[in-house]
């Protein structure tokens, strides 16, 4: 993963022998082998709660004893846990939902591209598309309309962004990208219908 930028953090890939369920957020039903939905944890080395907050409590683990991560994901037929992207960060687009780390996973491929960060704006005819914030490689001069031939023909057309915006810094909190802070940011015109 050339393109990968590491973050070293403490998280539930730590959390050893527990179970693992795919679940549709809707229904809450089970779902089969590389059905998408989210990712439940269920074990003993798993945390037990918030402490002093036990309303986000339950709106984190169920009666059952799983763990709602928020994470959307499939379990592979090999038995794999494969993860697609936050439930949070799903857009809804023409009533197909889309990963923007599907999108910005693509368009970090790009060699002139260091990150890319997808967050949804509003449209008239699909309801939602996709807008993403670009951070060059110094010196790199690729443009909007480069970025957009590049996703043309490799991902679906209505998951390719509508707008690109070229980005210098983030918006930061401690440790990570404050995406919701970029839904306010300039996008600038439309750069592909």
């Amino acid at each position: 993963m050339p393109h990968a930028i590491h973050v070293s953090a403490y998280g539930l890939t730590e959390a050893g022998g527990v179970e693992v369920r795919i679940e549709d957020p809707a229904t809450g039903e089970a779902l089969p082998a590389n059905s998408v939905g989210e990712i439940l944890l269920r074990g003993f080395s798993l945390f037990e709660g918030y402490y002093k907050d036990a309303q986000k409590t339950r709106e984190t683990i169920d009666q059952r004893g799983y763990l709602h991560t928020g994470d959307y994901g499939c379990i592979t037929a090999a038995g794999m846990v494969s993860y697609r992207g936050r439930l949070k960060d799903m857009l809804k687009v023409g009533g197909e939902n889309v990963a923007a780390l599907e999108i910005e996973s693509y368009l970090n491929t790009h060699p002139d591209v260091i990150l890319s960060q997808v967050v949804g704006v509003a449209d008239s005819r699909l309801n939602e598309v996709a807008a993403a914030f670009i951070e060059r490689r110094p010196g790199a001069g690729v443009t909007a309309q480069d970025l957009i031939a590049y996703c043309k023909g490799q991902i679906s057309s209505f998951k390719i962004p509508r707008y690109i915006a070229f980005v210098y810094e983030w918006p930061m909190s401690a440790t990570k990208i404050q995406k919701y802070k970029l839904k306010d940011w300039p996008l600038g015109k439309r750069a592909f219908d």
